[in-house]
């Protein structure tokens, strides 16, 4: 088969939508002689900051030495974007025979994340990693990651997402992401509500798991230098993370501590490479800049929680007017995303990202006029930056927000290449 074809084949398995469970991960993993054996796992689970975190511990440890891969989801413009071992991705001629070998051991009804976790777990053992970073999916205790033991696990804000597949209050959606944590393993834990980490604390008072806290065991504040770290075993001035944005400050603490506790479990790391690490990651989509001209700014910023730390950093972006080019899913907490977000936004074009599941660019025009803001509902991705830029003057900055599928379509657009989209 194609690349093409393989990637159709795996794309039509979302037909069978969301279903949590292990069984038949861990099934097709049996099948394939159980890869996941062959190198450690550390879990990424939480709401907000999964990818960055991730892409920041990725980096320590491949500035420490090791081949280090790195799963993550879902992709902004290709399939292959989901696999990389030492921030390289997976080719395309590589994945073929690969997902032949996933699909002929899956059953019939295996979905989309199943298949393509197994996939993951497959290449990393091939291509004989050190260990893997692995953001979790949606959930945390059923998610198609957990079929896997981890040595860590590291989990980042929760706050209300998924509600119809993870529960609907924090308590409910915290329990699912805690249930990460399946034995005695150390856990990291970023800043929380106290209802939140007080599900955690209790998850790993239930598993025997040490649990290490921003903000208590471990912190970090910035100040005119960069970001100052206080470590369990480090102290690290000076830090200015590759990923831009003020609210990486956490992301990156975890990241450090994190590997703190790996240098304790084999893989000693020293401060040059957790300082190096956190300094040369790169994760596209949040606060990427594109400095134009016109210049934008884009972030997936796709809750409130992920607005208000969005805006947050906003504050130090130098700007004349905001335009606004918006696209959001349908599923998502438009009124809690979009009320801060207007009323900043000096002008709003509204647009369709390319999903069944995004709501129309005419439909968030309406709600925009209903909210007493007017809107251009420019129809298409490519349309609305182009509006976008028609409209705006020389000292303007363009911010493309409201959906991780927004982003990879206009980074397709700005780098001028072909996105495939796919909500999974």
């Amino acid at each position: 088969m194609t690349f093409r074809e393989i990637r159709e084949r795996l794309f039509s398995r979302g037909r069978f939508g969301v279903r949590p469970g292990l069984e038949t991960t861990r099934q097709i993993l049996d099948r394939l002689g159980n890869p996941e054996r062959q190198f450690p796992v550390i879990h990424i689970a939480g709401t907000n900051g999964k990818g960055s975190t991730a892409a920041f511990l990725a980096s320590i440890l491949q500035a420490g030495g090791y081949r280090t891969a790195l799963f993550t989801s879902p992709h902004l413009i290709s399939y292959t974007e989901r696999f990389r071992i030492n921030d390289i991705e997976i080719t395309e001629e590589v994945l073929v025979p690969l997902a032949e070998q996933v699909l002929a051991a899956a059953p019939a009804e295996a979905t989309f994340f199943e298949l393509t976790t197994a996939l993951a777990l497959l290449y990393f053992a091939e291509e004989r990693v050190d260990l893997a970073v692995m953001e979790v999916g949606m959930g945390g205790r059923l998610d198609a990651t957990n079929a896997v033991a981890g040595i860590l696990s590291v989990i980042t804000p929760v706050s209300l997402d998924h509600c119809r597949y993870l529960g609907e209050t924090i308590r409910d959606i915290a329990a699912e992401k805690a249930g990460v944590i399946t034995g005695s393993e150390p856990v990291v834990c970023s800043v929380q509500d106290d209802e939140t980490l007080s599900v955690i604390d209790a998850r790993c008072a239930a598993t025997g798991a040490k649990l290490y806290r921003s903000g208590y065991e471990f912190h970090a504040e910035w100040d005119r230098g960069g970001l100052t770290y206080q470590g369990l075993h480090s102290l690290l001035p000076g830090l200015v993370p590759g990923i831009p944005g003020a609210y990486q400050r956490d992301n990156a603490a975890c990241a450090l501590a994190a590997a703190e506790l790996l240098s304790d479990q084999g893989f000693p790391l020293s401060g040059a490479h957790l300082s190096r690490g956190i300094e040369s990651a790169f994760w596209p989509g949040r606060m990427e800049f594109f400095p134009g001209p016109p210049p934008m700014l884009l972030d997936g910023a796709h809750n409130p929680a992920g607005v208000a730390a969005l805006l947050a950093s906003l504050e130090r972006v130098g700007r004349g007017r905001l335009l606004l080019v918006l696209g959001v899913m349908t599923d998502k907490d438009r009124d809690g995303m979009l009320t801060p977000l207007l009323t900043l936004a000096d002008e709003v074009i509204t647009v369709s990202v390319g999903l069944p599941q995004a709501a129309s660019a005419d439909e968030l025009a309406a709600y925009c006029a209903m909210r007493g803001v007017k809107a251009v509902a420019a129809g298409s991705v490519a349309q609305g930056l182009a509006t976008a830029s028609n409209r705006a003057g020389h000292d303007d900055l363009i911010l493309v927000t409201g959906s991780l599928y927004l982003v990879g379509e206009a980074r397709g657009v700005l780098l001028n290449q072909p996105s495939h989209p796919f909500q999974g």
